[in-house]
């Protein structure tokens, strides 16, 4: 078997795993304490840990990582309802509310709108506490990049 002949999940089920094996499998994540869990058609949770190494220079979280967090969790919602190809982020808005120095962060990502080649979503960060520290809206849109052909996104064994 090819590096572009994987198996593609069976069911919405295997769909949600296979993107969270994906988000897993992504390099960059490997710099991040963080997991994804797709929760059901067009919304996904993602946990992060913020610790000092994600500080900009006055000690709180970085805009990047509230970017990174809020990106990835309305990215996965819209994506939840794409089987065949692997989205592109377009454009993604942010509101920074609060912020957060340390502890653990649940990015909530929802669909919003649109289900052919264009997709909004949006996402909310919510600290330890339960209050909200960010939100977000994004525009996703179909690549011509096949899921299947992921390594990430391939059926297990």
């Amino acid at each position: 078997m090819s590096a572009t002949d994987h198996a593609a999940p069976i069911g919405a089920e295997g769909h949600y795993r296979a993107l969270e094996r994906l988000y897993a499998s992504a390099p960059v994540n490997a710099k991040f304490a963080s997991s994804l869990h797709i929760v059901g058609e067009g919304a996904s949770r993602l946990t992060f840990t913020v610790t000092p190494e994600d500080y900009h220079a006055a000690g709180a979280a970085h805009g990047t990582i509230y970017f990174k967090m809020l990106d990835d969790a309305a990215f996965y919602a819209a994506n939840a309802l794409v089987t065949d190809r692997f989205l592109l982020t377009t454009s993604f808005n942010l509101h920074f509310s609060k912020p957060v120095r340390a502890g653990n962060v649940t990015a909530e990502g929802r669909w919003v709108s649109g289900r052919r080649r264009v997709f909004v979503a949006e996402a909310r960060l919510v600290d330890e506490e339960g209050e909200e520290i960010g939100r977000g809206t994004g525009t996703f849109m179909r690549s011509r990049i096949a899921l299947s052909s992921l390594p990430g996104y391939a059926a297990q064994p």
